[in-house]
């Protein structure tokens, strides 16, 4: 069992104890049951852990936002009309899916907030983990803010615990406020309070790397590359021991380690424990009984993330990437027999193996998401190297990523031709874990990619959930964002 999984269900009846599921529905900070609960040092894990608990709802979503709103992945079946909105660029501010990103990350920094209004004062002598539990809920409340902001844009900036009437005058704050005033500081001051590794039941939860490897990417978001190359190079270097599994098809097979030399951050899933499976083995997978018998996969597919076709006629035949992460197209080859299964002729889609794991119970695999990887932290050093100007020097890392796919490394390549190959290489190698929407928007490629979709200029952030804005009710402080009226 994944052992930050064992610490979320000891965890959940006290964060359900603390915590309002809407945010705007607050506790007041007064509560003396709340209080109660913040008196020892196991009170305040319980607290940190069921941080950890909100974050793996927020994520049940991300490949919509991080993978569908891309070029590489469509909604191949038509009767998935919320994820379809997505992917063609038709959402609308009343979607339920919006509502649910913004309540799970506000749930996640209301619980970070908590623990950390409280923790300020405690008695070290009492609180003994002080330093660590301060890291990880501003790791947590990092994190959340970071998603929101490439998400929505400009959001509600709370750092304490604001009475309801109190967030009903908090305005939006401009994203580029948020990251120098709490994304940034917050990564970097838990980079200096979290351990550099996890061990026993430990493991799952934030580290130093983790922390690090995050702040590289907001550097890298915000176009400070220069301090992103410092953080991420960091990474390369002892005392980290980050390296690459020998065989990239290791990343996906579930019936191994999770937490190995490439693992940096994940949000932790695991079956047949009350619920704390994900969704992804059987939100993925096409309609193919014979799939699903196979793998051990029980209660049914999703159909929900097919490879399109532009992209898998991007894939060379030799990389070593491409079996597990793109299967093309209206037919699956069981591995044991060679015989080809042909789809139905209404599912002649593409889809991903990356996820495909024994699932006992709909919707209860044990696939993690992954957040930040070390080819994820290789990719975006070469990207950071060579954007400082040092386009040689980048292809160290760019190749390691490169020749682990069973391809020839990049030589003679002009500052042009590396943020190109870097640019390609992410494609390929992190397709389907929530980063190629994130990537063009960063890189400013969006619209170029996806005007054909249905993309306009205002929409590299979604609109604010129509809730908010009519629980806020004031345009003034609170409006929606532009083009979304």
């Amino acid at each position: 069992m994944k052992n930050i999984i064992h610490l979320i269900i000891l965890a959940l009846l006290f964060s359900t104890a603390s915590c309002k599921k809407e945010f705007i529905q607050r506790s007041p900070v007064s509560s003396v049951t709340i209080d109660n609960l913040y008196k020892t040092d196991k009170d305040y894990q319980d607290a940190v852990i069921g941080t950890y608990a909100a974050l793996r709802d927020a994520y049940t979503n991300m490949w919509q936002y991080g993978d569908i709103r891309g070029d590489d992945a469509f909604i191949f079946v038509s009767n998935q009309p919320s994820t379809r909105a997505v992917d063609v660029f038709s959402v609308n501010s009343s979607e339920g899916l919006l509502n649910t990103t913004w309540t799970n990350y506000y749930v996640v920094i209301n619980r970070a907030n908590n623990i950390l209004t409280r923790i300020e004062n405690a008695d070290v002598s009492v609180i003994k983990n002080k330093d660590r539990y301060i890291g990880e809920a501003k790791f947590l409340r990092a994190l959340a803010y970071f998603d929101l902001v490439r998400i929505f844009g400009d959001v509600q900036m709370i750092t304490n615990l604001p009475s309801t009437e109190e967030t009903l005058k908090t305005p939006r704050t401009a994203a580029a406020k948020i990251y120098a005033d709490i994304i940034i500081k917050d990564f970097a001051d838990a980079a200096t309070r979290l351990p550099l590794v996890n061990t026993g039941t430990e493991v799952g939860r934030a580290t130093k790397g983790a922390a690090t490897a995050l702040l590289g990417k907001v550097y890298l978001t915000v176009k400070d590359f220069p301090k992103a190359e410092k953080a991420l190079t960091e990474l390369t270097t002892a005392p980290y021991t980050y390296a690459l599994l020998p065989n990239f098809n290791d990343l996906f097979d579930y019936a191994k380690n999770e937490h190995h030399s490439e693992y940096i951050f994940d949000i932790e899933y695991e079956s047949n424990l009350n619920g704390m499976g994900s969704i992804f083995t059987n939100q993925f997978l096409p309609n193919v009984v014979q799939m699903l018998t196979f793998y051990g996969i029980n209660g049914g597919f999703g159909e929900s993330m097919s490879p399109t076709t532009s992209f898998v006629n991007l894939w060379d035949a030799a990389d070593k990437r491409k079996d597990i992460t793109v299967q093309c197209c209206g037919s699956w080859t069981n591995p044991t027999t060679g015989a080809v299964i042909k789809f139905n002729a209404t599912t002649p889609q593409s889809y991903t193996k990356k996820y495909i794991t024994p699932v006992a119970v709909l919707n209860d695999s044990k696939a993690n998401w992954k957040v930040v990887r070390y080819a994820d932290v290789l990719l975006m050093l070469a990207e950071a190297m060579n954007e400082n100007g040092k386009t040689t020097e980048a292809l160290v890392p760019l190749n390691q990523v490169r020749t682990r796919a069973g391809l020839p490394a990049y030589t003679n390549l002009t500052q042009t031709g590396v943020r190109d190959a870097v640019a390609l290489e992410r494609r390929f190698e992190l397709a389907f874990e929530g980063h190629r929407w994130f990537d063009l928007v960063r890189t400013g490629k969006a619209l170029n990619a996806l005007a054909a979709t249905g993309m306009k200029d205002y929409m590299s952030v979604f609109p604010v959930p129509l809730r908010e804005i009519q629980v806020m009710n004031n345009a003034t402080i609170f409006p929606q964002n532009n083009g979304y009226n």
